[in-house]
């Protein structure tokens, strides 16, 4: 990216609402991981979904697996997440909320405590080097664990809520939509509600979650997840587009990990189009930067090419996000004063 128009894009700065820690592993990052792990004989290819590929969503998990297999040490997370972190900056990114599920290695002597705490510590070591970017971590609750591991996750959490000092702000939903009913996790959700973390919930990833959106969207989540299968011009229901307008609940959106993961068939025909024209909140994500190859200045670029958006448009959007953060007033006027100072000119 080096023409006018991409300079523009990198240089917007921009709020990361929707970043999986292990996904967002770059290239680089992951040649590290296998030099240093020979034994495990992965390709890069087992890693990421190059350019023009597709994967089914079960495919697409099977990467995630691998990956896992590389980070399975404190030492890997340290690395993983510094990386993560400073490549968010390089991109223009200045607020970052990373989410990951804290796992337990028996072989390497990982906790999910430590995991957690790792994960803080890198934050804070970037921070005290004085990188550009406030980050702020989700714990994630891996739907295929069950109800019991997301209670024991929301009560780890609501430890870290009160002992880091504003970093870990929230509990994020996610794992294979394929396996398990919300009903099952509603209890730890509301748990977590009630003791005051925020909540970004996956929903509506594939069709036929009617149900359970319904059911989830009562408690309600502060923000939305891919949402695919909401409106019913994606199969999903009117009743289901007014609960989250009549709450006013903004959505995450990953265009490339939407068209590479064949959940939408193309840009054009994602449901950004669908929330933006009626003006509700969204916010432009990656979701995974490693796996799906691409990165916030890309996905702005692509929403802005696709839909027909105006620079001062992109710059809105980019301003707008900024509303939907989880962290608390002071950090979004910090934030706003920061776009003010960006601003182009010509936008004043």
């Amino acid at each position: 990216m080096d023409n006018e128009a991409d300079v523009f894009y990198r240089e917007l700065p921009k709020v990361e609402l929707h970043a999986h820690l292990n996904g967002s592993v770059s290239f680089q990052t992951i040649e590290k991981l296998i030099h240093s792990k020979p034994q495990l004989n992965i390709e890069h290819s087992m890693t990421a979904i190059g350019k023009g590929q597709r994967r089914t969503l079960d495919e697409c998990f099977q990467v995630f697996k691998v990956i896992h297999q590389l980070v399975d040490s404190e030492d890997d997370i340290f690395m993983v997440a510094t990386d993560v972190i400073k490549e968010f900056a390089a991109d223009g990114v200045k607020y970052l909320e990373l989410r990951s599920t804290p796992r337990e290695e028996i072989t390497t002597g990982l906790t999910k405590r430590r995991y957690i705490e790792t994960v803080i510590q890198a934050i804070q070591q970037c921070k005290k080097k004085g990188v550009d970017i406030d980050v702020r971590f989700l714990v994630a609750i891996d739907r295929r664990n069950g109800s019991q591991v997301a209670m024991e996750t929301v009560q780890l959490v609501e430890e870290f809520f009160l002992s880091s000092d504003g970093l870990v702000i929230g509990i994020d939903l996610s794992g294979d939509p394929t396996v398990g009913h919300g009903r099952d996790l509603l209890s730890a959700l509301q748990r977590a509600k009630n003791s005051g973390l925020k909540l970004s919930l996956h929903l509506s990833e594939v069709p036929s979650q009617h149900d359970e959106t319904d059911l989830l969207l009562n408690i309600p989540p502060d923000r939305i997840g891919h949402g695919t299968f909401l409106h019913p011009e994606m199969g999903g229901s009117q009743g289901l587009v007014d609960k989250v307008v009549q709450k006013s609940i903004p959505l995450e959106l990953c265009l490339t990990s939407n068209v590479k993961g064949q959940t939408v068939q193309c840009y054009s025909d994602h449901h950004f189009k669908y929330w933006y024209q009626m003006g509700h909140p969204v916010v432009i994500c990656t979701d995974d930067k490693g796996v799906f190859a691409t990165d916030l200045s890309h996905e702005y670029k692509m929403a802005a090419t696709t839909f027909g958006l105006s620079r001062e448009a992109v710059w809105k959007l980019s301003q707008q996000a900024i509303d939907y953060i989880f962290a608390p007033d002071s950090v979004k006027e910090l934030l706003k004063q920061k776009w003010r100072d960006l601003q182009p000119q010509e936008f004043k």
